[in-house]
């Protein structure tokens, strides 16, 4: 999931900056998963006012999600389904690794670089 900094209902309410910032963690996303999950394709959506599904109204978020040939579509969360079949913290820990070697530096929490 990319989130931006700042809690706006849409990404209308987001600069240039920002949008620039979220569709280059997106590329990102896809790179570290490549690299650590190896899947056959991606689902990259958002969800923008309740009609539309979104939990958090208020916070505009990409969701950038691994798909392998076969798997459920689109995870039913009703239904429980797990696409990966991997607890939380070991598929943080891959993807986090992967994505600290990409950027050269490390990525625990918070701003890097004056980001907005």
């Amino acid at each position: 999931m990319v989130v931006p900094y700042r809690h706006v209902p849409s990404p209308l309410d987001l600069s240039d900056e920002e949008i620039l910032e979220i569709g280059r963690l997106i590329n990102l996303s896809i790179r570290a998963l490549e690299e650590a999950m190896k899947p056959h394709g991606y689902n990259i959506g958002a969800n923008i006012g309740r009609a539309a599904g979104a939990g958090i109204e208020e916070h505009y978020h990409v969701h950038v999600v691994p798909r392998w040939v076969g798997d459920t579509n689109y995870m039913p969360i009703i239904a429980n389904t797990k696409v990966v079949v991997e607890a939380l913290d070991r598929t943080y820990a891959r993807l986090r690794e992967v994505i600290e070697r990409i950027v050269g530096a490390s990525v625990e929490g918070g701003r890097r670089g004056g980001s907005p």
